[in-house]
């Protein structure tokens, strides 16, 4: 089987434990190091020479309190608490690195589009072009409460009305405020930006009120790569229209593609070519010299797995209290203004499945779980990409740095040699990385109505 190198991207979070609950406490593990910046650069280095495209960097604002009714649980058990604000690590990883881009996190429900424009344009600048924004609208009521009091979250498709209009103001500010030629430099009439070539947007909207340009000069990419996940009807609908690279998720490849070929479907209505969106997966991946040391691997992990703890995660993605309801019923489709697509990975005509069966081993909110030699891995991910039509993996991990050393010793050699991942243009920007050509948004892409002329990009 051949095709075009897969997208690869390290899935991990600035937190204790991200979705592999419980394996904080293997020997090998060194997430508990997370506030250490050493702990980053360190990681950072190992997937830049490994040859990752990107490290992408998930992000809550709100302590996960619906199991149970508290956090003891989610405290107790190190489940995304305590957590710090990935952003601030950048750029000590990009100084450290040469090609690896970095996605991060941040919602449009409790960020102001002003503000979040000018740390990404910061970014922009300091990794020189290599940072993307994950837009999220976020799910957990605790953050609602704790950031703009209110009782509940604000109702899931009235959030994606609300990052409709955040991404346009950021669009406004990152591609039509400044010129591309406004800053000059020039000594000698002693005028470092022409400030007839810098723009006020002028943004009066439902939301959101900005009047004033942007405060950043344009840097490489200008506006950052612009990824997203979520597969509800509201979700591949702003997909379609805004993203670049979605991250669609489910254990059921079929699944998996009805939900990009409707987002593709969406994009061209939109005007958007089909090729201007690129789909990641996620997976969890153990991998070995061999398929039984890779067998006998998977086993080991999974003995430190905790059952209450992805417990604590689903309960707080899907918006349902599941302390109560037993681990060996199958499970229920719940109608919430958290996740709409976490729990239809799980309905029921999926022979029933229970919560055991969906959190209680190794392949869970990482995604499908693929274990075996780099041979076997490699053959199973390309047929799973042929499956579900993805172009790459965002790959989870049991233990750091494990599991990546791993992937990085023994699957991204085999992935090369089949031509499925290729050492990269270090001076590349992370667009050019994912799809080559320039380092600016596509000129289909609905943001590229507000840029002022067009001339070539920032060298």
């Amino acid at each position: 089987m051949t095709g075009d190198p897969f997208v690869l991207s390290a899935f991990s979070m600035s937190t204790v434990s991200h979705g592999n609950y419980g394996l904080w406490r293997h020997p090998a593990d060194q997430t508990s190091r997370y506030t250490d910046i050493r702990y980053w650069v360190d990681l950072a280095r190992l997937l830049d020479d490994a040859g990752f495209d990107l490290l992408f960097l998930a992000d809550a604002v709100g302590q996960l309190d619906v199991f149970g009714g508290n956090a003891d649980a989610a405290l107790t058990h190190a489940v995304q608490t305590p957590v710090t604000d990935p952003l601030l690590a950048v750029s000590a990883m990009a100084a450290a690195t040469e090609r690896l881009g970095f996605g991060v996190t941040v919602s449009t429900t409790y960020e102001h589009p002003y503000l979040l424009a000018r740390k990404f344009s910061t970014l922009d600048h300091l990794t020189n072009g290599r940072i993307g924004w994950n837009i999220v609208t976020s799910l957990l009521d605790s953050a609602a409460r704790n950031i703009i009091g209110r009782d509940r979250q604000i109702p899931h498709d009235e959030r994606y009305a609300i990052a409709e209009e955040f991404v346009d103001v950021t669009f406004k500010l990152w591609e039509g405020s400044w010129e591309p030629d406004a800053v000059v430099r020039d000594r000698e009439r002693g005028v470092f930006t022409e400030a007839d070539r810098v723009h006020p947007i002028d943004h009066e909207g439902r939301y959101f009120s900005v009047p004033g340009a942007h405060l950043v000069e344009p840097s490489r990419q200008r506006t950052p790569v612009l990824f997203q996940a979520g597969t509800s009807p509201a979700g591949r609908e702003f997909a379609s229209r805004n993203a670049e690279l979605v991250f669609a998720s489910d254990p059921r490849p079929e699944v998996l593609r009805r939900n990009i070929d409707d987002i593709r479907r969406r994009a061209h209505r939109h005007g958007r070519s089909p090729g201007s969106i690129k789909f990641l997966t996620s997976v969890e991946i153990v991998v070995d010299s061999t398929d039984s040391a890779a067998r006998a691997k998977a086993d080991e992990l999974a003995a430190y797995h905790d059952l209450e703890g992805g417990l604590v995660l689903l309960s707080a993605l899907s918006g349902v209290d599941w302390s109560r309801y037993g681990v060996d019923r199958p499970i229920e489709q719940f109608d919430t203004d958290a996740s709409r697509s976490i729990l239809s990975t799980a309905e029921c005509d999926r022979n029933g499945i229970t919560l055991r069966d969906y959190v209680g081993g190794l392949g869970g909110f990482g995604g499908r779980l693929f274990v075996g030699s780099a041979r076997t891995v490699a053959d199973d991910l390309e047929a799973y990409a042929e499956a579900a039509g993805v172009d790459g993996f965002n790959i989870a991990y049991h233990v750091t740095p494990g599991s990546f050393v791993d992937v990085a010793e023994h699957l991204i050699p085999e992935l090369r040699r089949r031509g499925r991942a290729l050492e990269r243009d270090g001076s590349a920007t992370l667009r050019e990385r994912l799809f080559g050509g320039s380092a600016w948004l596509a000129d289909d892409h609905p943001a590229s109505r507000y840029r002022k002329k067009r001339i070539s990009p920032i060298p």
